[in-house]
């Protein structure tokens, strides 16, 4: 599917970028952040995708510059190409302090190692260009080192894991109930527990969000959709919920 525009005022825009995935890999979204004139890509991907995301971002940013890089979490989907977007760029990446001492084994040169920062197990503000973006804390959906982006602009919440669906042929969901099929095995196995997607659902309540972006297929606009995704969040048995059962020696 080909990049797709999520929203433009002029000044600030968000992308889809097209889906470069194929094969075995899991299916993947990157997106593309600009505000006048900055970018920020989030979850850039790995080695196979790399090449095509990079171009089509510098092509997305029409004479701007990538300043940052936003790593949601450690999984090699989001962070196995990072080597190669800090050696072809002068951005600023950002993660989870959690992993930061980890990431080196994805290769990362030692050139390059003082542009990764550590993302406060709080969250924080983040300024793009004069955009006041949210890095927002959202540890054990599904890393134990998580955040989301808020974009107060735009409006959309960037959701990292939460959200993913895998299998359908579409990239927005229009009907919730026949959508929960693509989705809710993922969750269940993948989110921690009940206790923090109900802690999740209670903060994203306070944001004024129009649409919930996940890394994995397809996203949530409009805000009937979008409460209807954080009620169902709120109540899903999930994780360890699960796990007294899952603890049993193999016959």
């Amino acid at each position: 599917m080909p990049t797709e525009v999520l929203f433009d005022n002029g000044l600030h825009k968000c992308f889809l970028l097209e889906d470069f995935g194929h094969g075995q890999m899991v299916q993947a979204n990157q997106y593309v952040i600009v505000h006048d004139g900055a970018g920020m890509i989030l979850d850039p991907g790995g080695h196979k995708v790399y090449n095509k995301a990079l171009s089509e971002t510098t092509g997305l940013l029409k004479g701007g510059k990538l300043t940052t890089i936003f790593f949601s979490h450690q999984d090699p989907d989001i962070i196995a190409a990072a080597n190669g977007w800090l050696m072809t760029t002068d951005a600023q990446a950002y993660i989870s302090a959690l992993w930061v001492r980890f990431v080196p084994h994805f290769g990362l040169d030692r050139l390059v190692l003082d542009r990764l920062h550590p993302i406060p197990d709080q969250g924080m503000r983040y300024d793009l260009a004069g955009c006041q973006l949210i890095f927002v804390p959202a540890h054990f959906m599904h890393s134990p080192g998580n955040f989301h982006v808020y974009d107060p602009e735009s409006k959309i919440y960037f959701s990292g894991d939460l959200g993913a669906s895998l299998g359908m042929d579409y990239r927005e969901v229009t009907d919730f109930d026949q959508h929960l099929q693509y989705m809710e095995g993922f969750h269940r196995r993948y989110m921690a527990s009940r206790k923090v997607m109900r802690a999740w659902a209670e903060m994203a309540r306070t944001l004024d969000i129009e649409m919930i972006a996940p890394q994995h297929g397809a996203y949530f606009k409009g805000k009937a959709l979008v409460n209807q995704f954080i009620n169902w969040c709120a109540d899903l048995e999930c994780g360890v919920d699960f796990m007294p059962e899952a603890f049993q020696i193999p016959g």
